[in-house]
């Protein structure tokens, strides 16, 4: 009934407006490119290769540099908050401690504005993907070395928000098109593209997995002064990362492609902290372990740094406000067990606060990894690669090659080497504890440990507030509460979702 009463709806309106009809509300899609037009369809607004290049440029000069609050504020509380590397920081935005509390529902506002977010980025990335090849046939004056790029490093930004969205929610809607103008005569063949029901996420990892081989051959080459730039060493890293999850596990996919990566020539830096360091005039940037940045400047800068600790150009600004993602006693005891200095000190910094809901107003915990408004967000390089080579080999019985990995991480930080594990089990857990002190509050923490196991994930999750005070109360994690909650909002405006399990 409710499709028959959508068909309906849509079809009165096709018949009684000639005029634009913007359906983004309902669907979270291809806003500004849908008409509705009861005499002719209406031509797509992209013709030429003028268009794919401006849309192309964006994709730098826009799209990324809007992941600040969705893509990666929130993400670092579904990644840091929800494990035990982080408070959620401030008790009186309820949306947050919901989501380290588990106590989420489909009405949070960080779940739905991401959801939104998300599905928008993959909408713009469709404007490319399903235009340039009408336009590479129809202007000469695309290059096809500008065809394959364009479409590759399309393919890579969607497959990133693909990957994000498919961690968070399981099943997703994969959109690939852009629907045609609405009419009378179409409606009931057009209805499943304005209310795509939920792909199961096999089928959007073979989509990522597709996609990123192509972009691996026809991506753009890497370039050590520019990493704000989707390369064929992103699309290698991406296929590590999600050949590594459970839905299309190869391990030794994960070797291959993590191997790719490292043949193009990223080094890891001397110095951990370098990363995000800073001087008088600006940031780091573009570092030889970089593979992909999102980079600012103090005249275009990030506004994020707001939400962990100062602007260290401008120390005063926005500093009366309680902030996200505090380092907890967990993480800080961790680095103290090991006498990884380096390590805590780029990624923590203790400053005097007005506030003392975590730690001494005199000396309180703040993360450190976006320092000035000019700092980078970085979401991806060698560090990470390395270790996820480490888990490749251990889950194919090459233990002493991923204790050659991890130990070249530790040596940079200037802790001791470990041993060879004696067991798989045991190797796993030098890497996963690696990856927590060296990716800390870049997004992995909660991922890392599920892609092991539920029970590993539940374990650390439900027992954080029983060791720490400082942790609120947490509903205990289940396997349907690892995945968020569809928004309610998107259920109310597209008839064919469905709901997660447990909510």
């Amino acid at each position: 009934m409710k499709k028959i009463y959508n068909v309906i709806a849509l079809a009165s309106l096709a018949v009684a407006s000639s005029c634009e009809l913007t359906l983004y509300p309902e669907t979270g899609y291809n806003e500004g490119n849908v008409k509705v037009d009861t005499e002719e369809t209406s031509e797509s607004q992209y013709s030429s290769r003028a268009d794919m290049e401006g849309l192309r440029n964006s994709i730098y000069s826009s799209w990324t540099r809007d992941i600040q609050e969705k893509g990666y504020l929130d993400w670092l509380v579904y990644a840091e908050c929800r494990a035990d590397n982080a408070y959620g920081g401030n008790p009186s935005t309820g949306e947050l401690m919901a989501i380290e509390a588990n106590k989420q529902d489909g009405e949070n506002k960080n779940v739905v504005r991401d959801w939104d977010w998300y599905q928008g980025q993959v909408s713009k990335c469709n404007d490319i993907i399903c235009n340039i090849d009408r336009i590479k046939e129809n202007d000469a004056a695309m290059t096809d070395t500008e065809y394959k790029q364009w479409k590759s490093e399309a393919y890579c930004w969607r497959a990133w928000n693909l990957f994000q969205m498919s961690q968070i929610w399981g099943d997703i809607p994969l959109v690939n098109t852009i629907p045609p103008a609405i009419t009378a005569e179409n409606i009931e063949e057009v209805y499943d593209e304005y209310f795509p029901a939920r792909t199961p996420i096999a089928e959007v990892y073979a989509q990522m997995i597709e996609e990123l081989t192509y972009a691996t051959q026809n991506a753009p080459d890497v370039k050590m002064d520019d990493k704000n730039i989707f390369t064929k060493a992103f699309a290698h890293g991406m296929l590590a990362r999600i050949y590594a999850e459970k839905t299309a596990q190869d391990w030794s996919k994960v070797a291959e492609h993590c191997a790719a990566v490292e043949s193009y020539g990223f080094t890891l830096v001397e110095d951990y902290g370098s990363m995000w360091a800073y001087d008088e005039t600006d940031a780091t940037r573009f570092t030889s372990e970089s593979i992909f940045e999102v980079d600012y400047d103090r005249d275009n800068g990030n506004w994020v740094w707001m939400m962990f600790h100062r602007n260290a150009y401008n120390p005063d600004d926005n500093y009366s406000w309680i902030k996200w993602i505090t380092p907890s006693r967990d993480l800080i005891a961790a680095y103290e067990a090991e006498g990884d200095t380096e390590r805590k000190n780029a990624c923590i910094v203790y400053d005097e606060a007005i506030w003392s809901n975590y730690y001494p107003g005199n000396e309180y915990a703040f993360m450190h990894k976006v320092p000035t408004n000019a700092s980078s967000i970085i979401l991806m390089r060698l560090g990470e690669i390395y270790l996820l080579h480490a888990e490749a080999l251990a889950m194919t019985g090459d233990l002493a090659g991923a204790t050659d990995y991890v130990n070249r991480i530790r040596e940079r930080a200037g802790i001791k080497t470990i041993a060879q594990p004696a067991s798989q089990e045991a190797m796993i857990d030098a890497i996963l504890h690696e990856r927590r002190l060296e990716l800390a509050f870049e997004g992995f923490r909660f991922f890392d440990l599920l892609r092991h196991g539920f029970d590993r994930a539940k374990e650390i999750h439900d027992a954080m507030p029983t060791l720490d005070s400082y942790w609120q109360p947490r509903f205990p994690l289940t396997e349907e509460t690892v995945l968020m909650p569809v928004p309610q909002t998107a259920l109310d405006n597209n008839p064919s979702l469905v709901q997660n399990p447990g909510y």
